[in-house]
């Protein structure tokens, strides 16, 4: 990692761009921080490698008028942006340089990389969430994909100070059961009504009809309990459903860092 960081010289595409990433291996909340950004701006694009999806190569999964596609091809977190900033581009591809060619192309005059750290080839402002993990060595031994090296730029973001999340229950029933396919699902635990079970899938995992129904049926529950990150994988299967609904609160001075290198850029 160090060795690839160091053979990159950051591209300028001539267009403002902020990554939203972290440096552990799992979840940390950048789908719903990177929505929160992108809301405040127009002419926005968000891109990312669409992990999880059935489809490989470049998908623009939404134009600014229509969603395009469906979750199978654009994964489960690109569906969501589809659905929470709805002015926005949405484009998956593995080739982060191709996607911000086809949103310029588009018409974007910001850009949005969920999850883009380590794309050293590209000149763009880093933030970073910060994870609090007992074991700070690289993977495999430890929790973190690589180090935020002492050379390059980035602002860590604390979770509580930075940004604040806020859950609202809706489509509440008597007995829910929770599914759910993300990453430490346990951070859920604080945002949690009462609940008759809890059923934690591996993240981004593709659930199955006949197993939520079974769900449902052994747990004698009234609806299925689900993130959004869920909701957009199952939400057609015409199953009771009641949301987590996650947004989170942005501190001004996250938007006036934005802003400042906006400014710089053009």
């Amino acid at each position: 990692m160090w060795l690839r960081y160091k053979s990159k010289t950051p591209y300028d595409f001539s267009i403002p761009i902020i990554s939203i990433g972290n440096l552990s291996v799992g979840g940390s909340g950048k789908t719903p921080l990177t929505s929160a950004l992108a809301l405040r701006y127009e002419d926005v694009a968000i891109i990312l490698r669409g992990y999880g999806r059935e489809s490989r190569g470049l998908y623009i999964v939404k134009n600014k008028d229509a969603i395009l596609c469906d979750v199978k091809v654009s994964g489960d977190e690109a569906m969501i942006y589809a659905h929470k900033v709805p002015h926005s581009l949405v484009i998956v591809s593995e080739d982060r340089t191709k996607g911000i060619e086809k949103a310029k192309e588009l018409g974007a005059k910001i850009i949005f990389l969920d999850d883009a750290y380590s794309k050293h080839g590209i000149k763009k402002l880093d933030f970073l969430i910060d994870v609090t993990v007992a074991n700070k060595r690289c993977f495999p031994s430890g929790a973190f994909r690589e180090r935020l090296w002492n050379s390059k730029e980035a602002y860590v973001l604390q979770e509580g100070s930075d940004f604040k999340r806020v859950v609202e229950l809706k489509d509440k029933y008597d007995k829910m059961s929770l599914v759910t396919a993300i990453a430490r699902p346990q951070r859920l635990d604080k945002f949690l009504p009462s609940v008759v079970s809890k059923h934690y899938f591996e993240d981004h995992y593709s659930f199955k009809k006949s197993e939520l129904e079974d769900i449902l049926s052994n747990d004698g529950s009234d609806s299925l309990l689900v993130t959004y990150k869920d909701f957009v994988k199952v939400q057609s299967f015409g199953l009771p459903l009641s949301l987590l609904d996650l947004h989170v609160e942005v501190d001004e001075k996250v938007y006036e860092i934005i802003g400042n290198y906006i400014a710089k850029e053009n």
